[in-house]
């Protein structure tokens, strides 16, 4: 199969010496050679019972919930307050707000570190949507920086050129669970006095040069929505050590009422202009019961995800992600890696990841672009941006070709692949049969492309 013993061997040295006894597939996947599952042969994976997400353990985490529901209590209050201490310290931060989704956890930061109207905040384009609505929602203008190709992060040689007088912040999202180049980010705000909010809505415990990220910037906002890595279902926090700016976020999540105030309050009058975004009990619960699996399951991701680089990155035209050398541990809330149509036999990705759906193994092509799209158009439409931005800025064919992304629309529409993090708390088998699934594509890629 083109993979030498000896070249396994080298491979797996850092996984340590219980891994590299093992080869590297398995012999249940002898039969990797055979006729792909797209072509009528029998699926690779056909009886594998992926792990299901999120997860639940009846007999621990139910009475978590019960009590909640019993005592009455369900809007905001003693379990929410623990629940934002433990994250806290988790993430090693002074402080921790909890809000109703990661979006608003951007929103709320944003708000409250006064970025708004007139601002512009320098974004990647390959990230979640709710990335680029969080700034449109305060007022202030996305700029498009383009991401690496390799790393499918914000490429800090190509911040500077974007930023301008009017810059007022930059977002760093650790998209995946994979750390952004924080050295040169931060190194880049500080020349030119920016502040910097961390997106690791998909980044739970990764870590840069030993500290986590959400506490290397100004803030860090998370999201604890069904799919994520610690999943209440829907839920978000903010993270920080400035306590100013987290009295100020308090506030503003609750109505607008002084730092400290109780819910339900109804005399203390409101200090600034706020909104309504708290957590409840419920949500609370369910974050502390999750907490306690998160180190564990983390552990097996990054273990998971560094055998399975190691084993596609021996397979031509399959190129996983590059982490950063700063890097400590990711979070790997996704797996991604790039197919390249002319090194894998000119197999197109629509028709790679039918033919791995086929034998088994879930898969997508992840995000589409976010630089073209009619939202934007919609949002300069506003009569707050109207006010705000000179005409030509608010131009959207104008605005498309100043933001164009080359490697982001690379990545968009024809390279990425993901996997997600429910695959990797699986098996070191497991991983053995996602390269072979692969491997067999490629072996079999021109009758693929006939059929």
């Amino acid at each position: 199969m083109g993979y030498t013993r000896r070249k396994f061997i080298q491979n797996t040295t850092l996984l340590g010496a219980g891994t590299a006894l093992a080869w590297p597939f398995s012999t249940s996947f002898a039969e990797a050679t055979a006729k792909p599952a797209l072509l009528g042969g029998a699926p690779l994976m056909e009886v594998k019972k992926w792990p299901t997400w999120p997860r639940w353990v009846s007999a621990a985490d139910e009475s978590k919930i019960i009590d909640v529901l019993r005592s009455g209590v369900w809007s905001r209050a003693d379990k929410t307050d623990a629940f934002e201490k433990h994250w806290a310290q988790t993430i090693g931060t002074k402080r921790c707000l909890t809000v109703v989704n990661g979006t608003n956890a951007l929103i709320t930061t944003l708000a409250n570190l006064g970025v708004g109207a007139g601002d512009e905040v320098i974004v990647p384009p390959y990230t979640f949507i709710a990335t680029v609505m969080a700034v449109l929602a305060v007022g202030a203008m996305p700029v498009f920086v383009d991401v690496e190709l390799d790393t499918f992060l914000i490429d800090p040689s190509r911040v500077e050129e974007k930023i301008t007088a009017q810059t007022k912040a930059m977002i760093p999202v650790h998209i995946a669970g994979l750390p952004a180049d924080m050295d040169r980010l931060l190194a880049l705000a500080k020349k030119h006095h920016l502040l910097v909010v961390e997106d690791a809505c998909q980044a739970h415990l990764a870590a840069y040069r030993g500290k986590l990220v959400g506490s290397l910037g100004d803030a860090g906002c998370f999201s604890f929505q069904n799919s994520k890595n610690m999943a209440i279902g829907e839920g978000g926090a903010i993270t920080s050590n400035n306590d100013a700016f987290m009295d100020r976020c308090y506030s503003y999540h609750n109505l607008g009422l002084p730092y400290g105030s109780a819910v339900g309050t109804v005399t203390s009058g409101s200090v600034i202009a706020g909104t309504k975004v708290r957590f409840t009990e419920y949500q609370a619960a369910i974050g502390i019961a999750m907490l306690h699996r998160l180190e564990e399951e983390t552990r097996l991701r990054n273990e998971n995800a560094a055998y399975l680089h190691r084993l596609l990155a021996d397979i031509q035209g399959v190129h996983p992600y590059r982490l950063y050398e700063g890097v400590t541990r990711g979070a790997y809330h996704l797996f991604p890696f790039r197919l390249d149509k002319e090194e894998f036999k000119g197999l197109s990705r629509d028709l790679f990841l039918k033919a791995l759906q086929a034998e088994g193994v879930p898969c997508s092509a992840g995000y589409a672009t976010l630089t073209d799209k009619p939202y934007l158009a919609s949002a300069f439409s506003e009569r707050r941006f109207v006010q705000a931005y000179p005409k030509e800025m608010l131009d959207f064919n104008g605005f498309v070709e100043r933001n164009r992304c080359p490697n982001n629309e690379k990545l968009c529409q024809e390279q990425a692949v993901w996997f997600t993090q429910n695959l990797l708390l699986g098996t070191k088998t497991d991983m053995e049969g996602i390269a072979a699934a692969i491997r067999r594509i490629y072996d079999h890629a021109e009758a693929i492309k006939k059929a």
